[in-house]
């Protein structure tokens, strides 16, 4: 088989000579609680937080200005694609399926230097998903961590999301123990898949993400990914060729009000922004189909039943592609580091155990995504489509 033709790597436009805020610069959080100490939360009874730093505070009265442009730099433009620095003698990379995903041990995160943090934004970048092993990501303290995952970019603040008290940097994912909201959930729903990539509502959507995980059931609770780029190339190279151009409004307002319905708070103000259909990567040229259900809305100048036709396709392309998707288990002292860009996930509620599920997300921005031209790739015979 031909191998697979990429666009070669290209820079990303840049939109500002502005530098980004550093992370200590950004004003703290006072988060109080809505409902003040709660005992379960905070204790866990018999079972407490194995990480009473990273329980979750949420903010009242906080306003957060809209969030400027920044000029970005994509690390994985420098990295040397033999990863010296990343991939030693004693590493181990187990792919987790052929398509996409690896589980990485040998490499402790946390002494990376420099060129083994470019190196690894650009493993990322192939290999879409990583799940390194045996990780003291969580044992740092949050400062360190933060500052660390700053080197990849400016950090997201979510609008609504808890956070540790003092670090708005950090997106706290927690169930606590005991809690049965799972059972609430499947009364409405059939299941609990909800794919997306992380606030693409935002000019410029995440790149490079760090997950990690603090407590977690024994078995279940897992992360599912979608290789994106793979998603793309599956598709015909006319219906290719027919989505390039496309743009889709990706919204942040049904966020921020299931965030109030459920009596959290938006921090900032709600926006929705114009994104290509098709975007590329900076660092690989791979041609990436940039959608997900949770914040696409609307294909611009589509008429609704015409739009609502073509996500649906969309979605569909993407809940039977399990043959592109890949499922890390969550271990303790596991940090699973993804590409945003390239990928979609969702969470998957299948433990009945009442188990806690405690994990942080650091997220710095990328780019604006950005499209470059269709053409017939390498080993298609479809000439007609020149």
């Amino acid at each position: 088989m031909a191998p697979i033709a990429v666009d070669p790597p290209v820079a990303a436009p840049v939109i500002s000579k502005k530098k980004w805020t550093p992370v200590a610069a950004i004003k703290e959080i006072t988060n109080t609680g809505p409902d003040g100490y709660n005992k379960d939360i905070e204790e866990g009874g018999d079972n407490p937080a194995s990480y009473p730093k990273y329980l979750p505070r949420w903010s009242k009265g906080v306003s957060l200005p809209p969030l400027e442009p920044f000029e970005y730099v994509e690390r994985g433009k420098f990295a040397d694609p033999s990863f010296p620095n990343l991939l030693k003698e004693g590493v181990t990379v187990d792919d987790i399926t052929p398509i996409m995903g690896a589980e990485v041990r040998g490499v402790q995160l946390s002494q990376l230097n420099d060129a083994g943090k470019d190196e690894l934004a650009l493993l990322v970048a192939q290999k879409r998903v990583l799940a390194f092993r045996d990780q003291d990501f969580a044992e740092l303290p949050l400062q360190s961590a933060v500052d660390y995952v700053a080197y990849y970019g400016r950090l997201h603040v979510h609008p609504s999301s808890p956070t540790p008290t003092g670090f708005p940097q950090i997106h706290l994912i927690h169930r606590s123990q005991g809690d049965k909201t799972a059972g609430v959930l499947f009364k409405g729903r059939n299941n609990s898949v909800s794919w997306h990539s992380d606030v693409t509502y935002e000019k410029q959507p995440p790149g490079i993400t760090f997950l990690y995980v603090l407590d977690c059931p024994p078995v279940g609770g897992d992360t599912l990914y979608i290789d994106a780029a793979a998603a793309y190339r599956r598709l015909s190279p006319a219906f290719q060729k027919r989505l390039h151009g496309l743009k889709a409004v990706h919204s942040g307002f049904e966020q921020a009000a299931n965030a109030k319905s459920s009596g959290g708070e938006s921090r900032r103000a709600p926006i929705s922004t114009i994104h290509p259909l098709v975007r590329t990567h900076p660092a690989t040229g791979e041609k990436i189909l940039f959608y997900n259900p949770q914040f696409v809305r609307q294909i611009v100048g589509m008429k609704k039943e015409e739009s609502d036709y073509l996500l649906n396709f969309l979605n569909m392309h993407m809940a039977l592609s399990q043959d592109i998707q890949c499922r890390p288990r969550w271990r303790p002292g596991t940090v699973v580091v993804w590409d945003n860009r390239v990928t979609s996930h969702t969470a998957i509620v299948d433990w009945t155990t009442g188990d806690r599920r405690h994990l942080a997300r650091i997220t710095p921005q990328a780019e604006i995504p950005y499209e470059t031209p269709w053409r017939l790739e390498e080993g298609d015979e479809d000439e007609d489509l020149e």
